[in-house]
């Protein structure tokens, strides 16, 4: 059964992407910011079209191909909302680019792609959408193609993508020649039978290697921090949260398959967790470029995220926490973006001095942003937080909760580096704000960071004893 309407927000996605393109190729350059609102208008509707789904039964569709659960829906409702709060971001940033129009087609693609993975019960899914998502990503990275760190940032992601996605294809297609088939259906109805073999477990490391690009996680986290800093500041908002959403989401279902007898990938992801934490955060502790820091906080999250990945199908309270986290963490780290990017991109540290003063809706989105990243009560980065640490416990590994609970303090203090400057001190130099356009962007995201803390129920509450696929 291959029911149409089960797909018809990623169809829509698709429409309207192909429709900016044949705009973007015959409106004059003046007119190019008429597909912001195209993209607007097209994502909305894909989100209408989705919101009834959440009051049905999980089920598979597709020839048990496709997910329809809340883990699936909700990933895909907060993938239409993060593309949405880059488009705001985008027609002023990009007002001079002769290009400006197809911006918003790629960005679309791109959301497609993690859509797929957010839904994916079928490892060519899973390739399909990272390689849709990854194919796109590059374009969005050196998008300013005139600038050197656009271009190194494009590179190194092509680079770092191109290794991961060979590793990821390589890991898929030993996993299909073991288990006798790509849907994981089929994968879990035979390791259920069997037991583990040599290749069957370097399938598995390579496919999460592969899916550790797309987190940005470690071993393949080289390319967030240049991404971060030297992509269009639209795009790295983009680049940090879109990806990461599906991936976690097709990871932990991959991992819910394996028995965790037999198998130590728990372990293995477990310990990656940590190494990114870890990573992440030291790294970030030197960082004076905004920016920059806020990729290798970006790095520290993903291992965040790896925790619940850690604990799926041991606890009931990993996919919840899972896909609250997510909602916390990405409205964290587009606030953040979209203020730098309503500040025109300034990004050293030195030029933070006294901006609460001079430039208030920033400077507090920037603090709301940090102390959510954080986990600091109420906002939505403490929910998240909270659920995970709760789940890590549940599923049994407490080790893996305190070193995450270690890295949370360390964290503080660099985030408290740009903060302090911010607050206390003099003003650096005027401040030039982008326009109306990134103004909505940054309101919007700040208000969604403080409701999902006051609201987190409403996140919690449909997807707590829901059906996570496949069962």
């Amino acid at each position: 059964m291959m029911p149409i309407e089960d797909v018809l927000p990623e169809i829509t996605v698709l429409v309207t992407a192909v429709a900016i393109v044949l705009l973007a190729s015959f409106l004059p350059r003046r007119l190019q910011w008429v597909n912001a609102p195209v993209a607007l208008a097209g994502l909305a509707t894909a989100t209408l079209l989705l919101l009834p789904q959440v009051n049905g039964e999980a089920r598979a569709t597709f020839s048990d191909t496709y997910a329809l659960d809340m883990a699936s829906i909700g990933g895909r409702l907060l993938i239409l909302f993060a593309t949405a709060v880059t488009v705001l971001l985008s027609p002023r940033w990009f007002a001079t680019d002769q290009r400006h129009g197809e911006f918003y087609a790629m960005l679309l693609f791109s959301a497609l792609g993690a859509m797929v993975l957010a839904g994916a019960l079928d490892l060519l899914f899973v390739l399909i959408g990272v390689l849709l998502s990854s194919a796109t990503g590059y374009v969005l990275a050196a998008y300013h193609r005139d600038w050197a760190l656009s271009l190194e940032a494009g590179m190194k992601y092509f680079l770092v993508g191109a290794l991961a996605n060979t590793a990821l294809a390589l890991g898929a297609t030993f996993l299909i020649g073991m288990l006798g088939g790509p849907g994981f259906g089929e994968m879990a109805a035979a390791l259920s039978a069997g037991r583990a073999s040599p290749l069957l477990l370097v399938g598995l490391g390579l496919v999460t290697i592969g899916m550790a690009y797309k987190l940005g996680a470690a071993p393949a986290h080289a390319w967030l921090p240049d991404v971060a800093e030297g992509a269009p500041a639209p795009s790295a908002a983009f680049l940090t949260v879109v990806p990461k959403i599906g991936a976690a989401i097709a990871l932990a279902r991959l991992v819910s398959l394996f028995p965790e007898t037999d198998f130590a990938i728990r372990s293995l992801i477990a310990a990656l967790a940590v190494i990114t934490m870890t990573l992440g955060n030291l790294a970030a502790l030197w960082q004076d470029d905004m920016r920059r820091m806020l990729g290798w906080s970006s790095v520290s999250q993903a291992g965040y995220l790896l925790m619940a990945v850690t604990v799926t199908s041991l606890t009931d309270h990993a996919i919840p926490a899972l896909v609250t986290f997510l909602f916390g963490y990405a409205a964290a780290n587009l606030t953040a973006f979209a203020a730098i990017t309503h500040l025109r991109g300034r990004t050293d540290r030195g030029n933070y001095g006294g901006l609460l003063k001079t430039a208030p809706l920033p400077a507090i989105a920037l603090i709301v942003a940090f102390l959510s990243l954080v986990g600091i009560p109420p906002l939505g980065g403490f929910v998240g937080k909270l659920e995970l640490f709760l789940a890590t416990i549940d599923g049994g590994y407490v080790w893996l909760a305190i070193a995450a609970l270690v890295n949370t303090v360390v964290s503080l203090a660099y985030y408290l580096r740009f903060v302090t400057p911010m607050v206390l001190g003099p003003p650096s130099e005027n401040v030039f704000q982008l326009g109306s356009w990134s103004r909505v962007a940054t309101t919007v995201a700040l208000v969604a960071t403080i409701a999902i803390g006051l609201f987190g129920q409403l996140i919690l509450g449909p997807v707590t004893g829901s059906v996570f696929l496949p069962t």
